[in-house]
């Protein structure tokens, strides 16, 4: 079909199957703030945010906040700056620094460490908030002169994620630039009033658009923290006439003001928890973003105990994945590119639980329920596809059986576990299903047991 610049046409686009199938994107943020890498320790986003506006902002654990930390007097941000940099080294004198050290840079690695993750899709942050772009657009900043990489970021890394067989996508800065608007957010009513709406900058923002979707061919539209005063309708019609497969997310709010012409698009194909999950099943699609650390761009500062372990990253996917969300994880490379040694452990631990486990994960759906528990209460998630249903253990048995609450299957029913051959011997106790554990169960932070067929709807519901 052909969309028009209207919310009516838009609200028509569907999510494609690719993006439901995919549940496992890389997020990547790298840039000028990959330099000092610093940031406060110790709290997430979401347990940041709960000591208030100005306290979070004064303490920001994102690293790639850097320079609005910089700006706000007497932050440790600002006081790491000095001490290390002095108080003349402006934000801006990293530029040289950067394009320098990626000079080491290979995308083709980083290509390759996300295929064996198990990633389907790669979304790299193209301009963040401090306005420096990693590709030689052909529209530069204007308040600033050579304000970007000298290497082809954008153009490199695409190259060699396809190769691979992964899709595409981009961040964009939508609302805050600040190279274009020095002022530093500090609190809630700062935050709201930072993002730019001048005529130049919106033309500036929606040309850069243009670009990453005609010249980078661009599958997925992931902007952030609004966009200025446009019709962005006109942007998302565009897309998808161009590219009927592609996703946009939700984080286009516009704050319209009076003498404003242009309608408000509340809608995206996905929604984006940030540092959160949903606790039940959403019809609507839903990505949540993290980084393996407490920031998004590398922070220097941060030690093992800030990042998850493989275990906890692939309870949290499966949780994810059996609600009908992808995970989009996110690495913070160093300023030459290295992906440090403990987000790669990470990495390679949840492909390699993916090898074995991959078909309960990948091409699935929600099933009736998310969760469940066995009678020792380790927690189970399922999965969905076809005529299978796929229980996930996250955790150990102890015991030589499990238990899993209101299940019940059909009598002709099958139980493998997954990276084992043969059937598991099963039974039904009522409501309750139990099932006998193979003695060379293998270690793994979750077991998943592949039922066939789906058992009956109307006796689990």
């Amino acid at each position: 079909m052909l969309y028009t610049a209207d919310k009516k046409s838009i609200k028509k686009h569907e999510v494609p199957e690719w993006f439901h199938d995919a549940k496992l994107g890389i997020f990547i943020h790298w840039g000028l703030f990959s330099v000092p890498a610093f940031a406060v320790t110790g709290l997430d986003l979401v347990e940041s945010m709960k000591k208030g506006f100005e306290t979070h902002f004064k303490n920001n654990p994102y690293a790639e906040w850097y320079l609005n930390s910089l700006r706000i007097p007497d932050s440790p941000t600002q006081k790491y700056h000095f001490k290390n940099y002095g108080e003349d080294f402006t934000y801006d004198d990293f530029v040289p620094i950067f394009n320098e050290k990626i000079k080491k840079w290979n995308p083709k690695e980083w290509a390759s460490l996300f295929k064996k993750a198990g990633a389907k899709y790669v979304v790299l942050v193209t301009k963040h908030h401090d306005g420096f772009l990693l590709w030689p657009s052909k529209y530069p900043n204007p308040k600033k002169e050579n304000y970007c990489s000298n290497r082809d970021i954008v153009g490199e890394l695409s190259k060699e994620v396809r190769k691979k067989g992964l899709k595409m996508g981009f961040y964009y800065s939508g609302t805050l630039d600040w190279s274009f608007n020095p002022e530093p957010i500090k609190d809630g009513r700062s935050f709201t009033e930072n993002g730019v709406r001048t005529p130049e900058y919106v033309e500036y923002a929606n040309n850069h658009w243009r670009e990453l979707i005609d010249k980078y061919e661009s599958i997925i539209l992931w902007n952030d923290i609004g966009y200025p005063p446009t019709n962005v309708c006109e942007i998302f019609s565009y897309f998808y006439n161009k590219f009927p497969e592609g996703v946009i997310n939700d984080r286009w709010r516009q704050i319209r003001k009076k003498g404003d012409n242009f309608p408000l698009v509340t809608r995206g194909d996905f929604l984006t928890p940030e540092y959160e999950t949903f606790n039940k099943t959403r019809k609507k699609k839903w990505e949540t973003s993290r980084g393996i650390g407490n920031s998004y761009g590398y922070n220097k500062i941060e030690t093992e105990e800030d990042y998850l372990t493989s275990e906890k990253l692939i309870h949290m996917f499966i949780d994810i994945v059996s609600k009908n969300g992808n995970l989009l994880l996110n690495v913070g490379p160093m300023a030459d590119g290295t992906i440090p040694e403990i987000q790669k452990k990470c990495l390679l631990g949840l492909g390699k639980w993916l090898d074995v486990n991959g078909e309960a994960i990948f091409g699935t759906r929600p099933w009736i329920r998310a969760e469940g528990k066995t009678l020792n209460d380790i927690e189970v998630r399922f999965t969905q596809a076809k005529d299978l249903l796929y229980l996930l253990l996250l955790g150990r048995p102890k015991s030589k059986t499990i238990t899993v609450q209101s299940l019940n299957l059909e009598k002709k029913a099958t139980i493998q576990l997954l990276g084992l051959k043969g059937s598991l011997e099963w039974k039904q106790e009522g409501n309750n299903l139990s099932v006998i554990i193979p003695k060379n169960l293998p270690e793994s932070p979750a077991h998943t047991f592949k039922i066939s067929p789906k058992p009956n709807m109307n006796l689990n519901q």
